[in-house]
């Protein structure tokens, strides 16, 4: 159990120094995908690779990182993954929050549209987008360069950040 209560976490951007944080807290709240990929989800090279060319949003907890989201502005449109909790914090509020502030960045930069991929053997998580106003739009393979414990592909999901009425 986490000594952090995540009741009120800090948003911040992350910088370089929090690689090797940001690459522990994803591989802790991606365990349950070890069923298919067998590995841990990211290593510290990709994560310093991802902050070249986006940002990690952070939720912390007296100075520890409970919470990351992933967010690539580009024109229109922006890629968001990797939403990431802290295992004993799921389910407490700080993913939706990490969600709002990644949406709210990509709105502030002029992208229109937020889009996402899930995995497709993670059944759990289209719901949970839905909720938060994606739709399928569409899947893709997997990448070949990792190596998959069964078949599987992403399904691409979307959502407009600017109401449709505003968006003429």
């Amino acid at each position: 159990m986490s000594k952090h209560s995540g009741r009120n976490p800090r948003l911040r951007t992350a910088e370089a120094a929090d690689a090797e944080a940001i690459t522990r807290l994803i591989n802790a709240a991606f365990q349950v995908e070890r069923f298919f990929l067998g590995a841990d989800r990211i290593d510290i090279s990709e994560v310093r690779a991802r902050l070249a060319r986006g940002r990690f949003i952070l939720a912390e907890d007296d100075g520890a990182i409970i919470g990351c989201v992933y967010v690539e502005p580009d024109g229109e449109r922006a890629y968001l993954g990797l939403l990431s909790v802290e295992p004993s914090l799921q389910r407490a509020g700080i993913g939706k929050r990490l969600m709002d502030a990644a949406e709210d960045h990509c709105r502030s930069v002029g992208c229109r549209f937020m889009d996402l991929r899930v995995v497709n053997v993670r059944t759990d998580l289209p719901p949970y987008y839905q909720k938060l106003g994606y739709v399928e739009t569409g899947a893709m393979p997997f990448p070949e360069e990792v190596r998959t414990i069964i078949p599987c592909h992403l399904l691409i999901m979307s959502k407009p950040l600017i109401p449709p009425e505003i968006q003429a």
